[in-house]
């Protein structure tokens, strides 16, 4: 009985220890990959704790290897962006400009009655309010509604509503998107104007976002 407390004992701080190497992304919004982590780290703890003929080494060394895959393949899908996409998927657009895509609804095998259940719960009652609706990685929805139904800050009971823009990436991790610019009506050419003006190359910039008003947003790589 004391051998099994203390198994137990030593599994369940392994366990903590586990998740918090994950790290604080991974606790809030589990993508597919930190999932299918999870339930094999739960199930290969679970092991050990309930055979006391099997070594305690058999269910922690697996446990560590696992982990030390996830984390490295997290640094490996930071740095190439295509893979991380393989694995984690990549935003959804399920409503655009208040219209409902029914080719990416049925991709995502969500129905409108699932939709506007989602948006409840982001307390977004009327579909004529949204302007876009995303199915995020994590399977959460992300709604960004019309101006004239965004709730009123301080700012804006002085200023009139101006229209969304909704930003598109031009640049992400150094890597030029150029399956976005027809997206967003620009060519390599204007990128490599917007580059030449702000001093730096494609490789150095970390993000790059513009919105059809031409708004831009630039992040260059931290040194």
């Amino acid at each position: 009985m004391l051998i099994c407390l203390i198994r137990t004992v030593i599994l369940y701080f392994l366990l903590i220890a586990v998740i918090r190497l994950m790290g604080k992304r991974q606790l809030g919004e589990m993508g597919p990959l930190e999932f299918v982590v999870a339930i094999l780290i739960a199930d290969l703890a679970s092991v050990p704790m309930q055979d006391l003929a099997i070594p305690l080494l058999s269910g922690i060394i697996p446990i560590l290897i696992i982990l030390a895959a996830e984390l490295l393949l997290s640094v490996v899908c930071y740095h190439i962006p295509g893979l991380r996409r393989i694995f984690s998927g990549k935003p959804v657009i399920l409503m655009e400009d208040g219209t409902l895509l029914q080719k990416n609804l049925k991709k995502t095998r969500i129905t409108p009655d699932e939709l506007t259940e989602l948006l409840r719960e982001k307390n977004v009652v009327d579909l004529t309010t949204v302007k876009y609706a995303i199915l995020e990685t994590n399977g959460q929805i992300s709604a960004l509604l019309y101006p004239e139904y965004e709730p009123p800050t301080a700012k804006d009971l002085t200023a009139t509503a101006a229209p969304l823009s909704f930003p598109v990436t031009i640049i992400s991790s150094g890597r030029l998107l150029r399956k976005n610019l027809p997206i967003a009506g620009r060519s390599e050419q204007w990128v490599h104007g917007v580059l030449s003006a702000h001093g730096c190359t494609v490789e150095e910039v970390y993000l790059l976002t513009v919105t059809p008003d031409g708004t831009l947003y630039l992040s260059i790589k931290e040194k």
